[in-house]
């Protein structure tokens, strides 16, 4: 032990340039992001850099890396640019899918010479500002819902997600989508940022998870004071759109906020003849009239929900047409389900009078001297009500578990900019992150690692340091001897790599 107390070792910085490397983890997803398509259709969409400099693909992909590798915002791109040995692949990354005379020449892009492998900070912001529509700024204000128009970059950066999905899909075909449609509140300090329903300045993006595939179907940025179920409709219709070919079978979930006559109608009728008939369950609004068709069952009606998630909950299937939703004899029929939980508190005096139940502002019923905490949902789909109830409930996973990676293992949690536009875009490229991600998780992940959340990847895989050596024209990434990480990361390039051959 030295004299001071600490422990007998110091800090030095490396006299010679030895080539090591701090992310080795992050070079298969470099490979895959290749494979599928991600660098030519950053440059074919987006389409803001010219024939000069950096590249579209130099942007998204350094943003996807810093997403994977743990950093939060664009001045975290200076550890991806101290790491050496990234560096030294990532430029041969860089290349990739371009014709062989634009390889041959592409020193030339950087007329006055390249000292950086990575966009600098103020490259970075400069570009996610290309994203930002200011003729819409004036229209985002306090009391209104609005939802700023894309402008053609942002539009493009949505479509290289398409892209990347239709990619997994042509490696991995499925023929059944289970979307999962929901909002969510993410906090900020920004100035220009408006407040939500919670009473905080926010942004609600909302989602449309595929949860077959684990991918984010389809995203959208918007202002903390857009109601979650603005444009429903809209929304469903562009998830659809952005589908891949192959699917023969669509089913929806959905919370409250799609509780809309003609979502309704658009899933149950199939677009009035137009399309297939979507399967849905969506959770419905906790009306006056729906608790007192609850408190009408009798208690022969109400069966026993077995649920691992929650214990002493009941369901029947209620007889209920709202006036909301409007009905005729051409109308879709719905099925009406309510689940109530016996509450563990007495009934307050004067609460077993009907009327005074449906004055309360949450869901509460009293039915035989017992108060019961009370929700809904209705749906189009035949079957037992306790299946569809669990089915249903399902969405609260795995999509909201993918809100929480979105906002806390990745960078959509901590937004660049003041500018609407850039932090969309900003949110989109860590979409296309959770995505790569995802399919990583699919086609080559080790069992292992799979399931496992981002901070457990990050220390198993990739924040593993290695040498880079040069050897036959050839890059060779060597890693300790018996380190757990060379088998997995070997056998993950070998997985990419069939990928490759079957794009080829």
């Amino acid at each position: 032990m030295r004299s001071d107390g600490l422990l007998p070792y110091e800090f030095e910085e490396e006299p010679t340039k030895t080539r090591l490397i701090d992310h080795a983890g992050l070079l298969p997803y470099l490979d895959l992001a290749c494979v599928l398509g991600v660098l030519s259709a950053a440059d074919e969409k987006i389409g803001i850099c010219g024939a000069q400099g950096w590249m579209d693909r130099h942007h998204v992909l350094s943003v996807i890396l810093l997403n994977l590798a743990g950093g939060e915002n664009v001045e975290d791109i200076r550890v991806l640019e101290a790491d050496a040995g990234l560096c030294e692949v990532f430029r041969e990354a860089e290349r990739y899918g371009l014709p062989r005379a634009e390889r041959r020449g592409f020193a030339k892009r950087f007329r006055k010479g390249r000292e950086r492998t990575f966009p600098s900070e103020t490259r970075m912001y400069e570009y996610l500002n290309e994203f930002h529509n200011e003729d819409e700024e004036a229209k985002r204000t306090e009391g209104r819902a609005f939802i700023p128009e894309k402008n053609e970059h942002l539009s493009g950066l949505c479509e290289v997600n398409r892209v990347l999905v239709r990619e997994v899909q042509r490696h991995a075909r499925r023929t059944e989508a289970t979307l999962d449609i929901d909002a969510t509140l993410q906090e900020t300090t920004k100035r220009e940022a408006l407040y939500c329903y919670e009473g905080y300045k926010a942004y609600q993006p909302i989602n449309t998870y595929w949860a077959e595939t684990g991918l984010v179907l389809h995203s959208e940025f918007r202002d903390g004071n857009v109601p979650a179920g603005y444009e429903m409709l809209r929304i469903l219709k562009e998830s659809l759109l952005a589908l891949p070919a192959g699917i023969q079978k669509v089913r929806l979930r959905m919370d409250s906020a799609g509780y809309q006559h003609e979502v309704l109608k658009f899933c149950a009728t199939g677009d009035g003849g137009r399309r297939d008939v979507i399967e849905f369950t969506v959770s419905n609004d906790m009306t006056a009239e729906f608790r007192k068709a609850a408190i009408a069952e009798s208690e022969a009606e109400w069966r026993p929900l077995y649920r691992k998630e929650r214990a002493g909950q009941e369901w029947a299937e209620v007889v209920y047409v709202p006036n909301e939703i409007g009905t005729s004899k051409r109308s879709p029929e719905y099925r009406y389900i309510a689940i109530r939980e016996l509450l563990r508190q007495g009934v307050l005096p004067g609460m077993d009078d009907t009327d005074a139940q449906m004055e309360l502002p949450f869901a509460t019923i009293v039915c035989k001297g017992r108060a019961y905490r009370v929700k809904g949902i209705v749906t189009n789909m035949e079957g037992d009500g306790a299946e569809l109830i669990k089915w249903h409930y399902a969405r609260c996973g795995k999509s909201e578990e993918a809100h929480a990676i979105m906002k806390n293992d990745l960078a959509g949690g901590t937004l660049p900019s003041g500018k609407f536009g850039a932090n969309a875009a900003w949110w989109q490229m860590m979409v296309l992150s959770y995505n790569l991600h995802a399919a990583m998780m699919h086609f080559a992940f080790p069992k292992r690692l799979r399931g496992k959340r981002l901070k457990a990847i990050r220390f198993a895989l990739i924040d593993v340091s290695g040498r880079i050596v040069e050897h036959g024209r050839r890059l060779y990434v060597r890693l300790a001897r018996d380190h757990p990480a060379l088998a997995w990361l070997a056998e993950m390039r070998r997985k990419i790599g069939v990928l490759a051959l079957c794009r080829a």
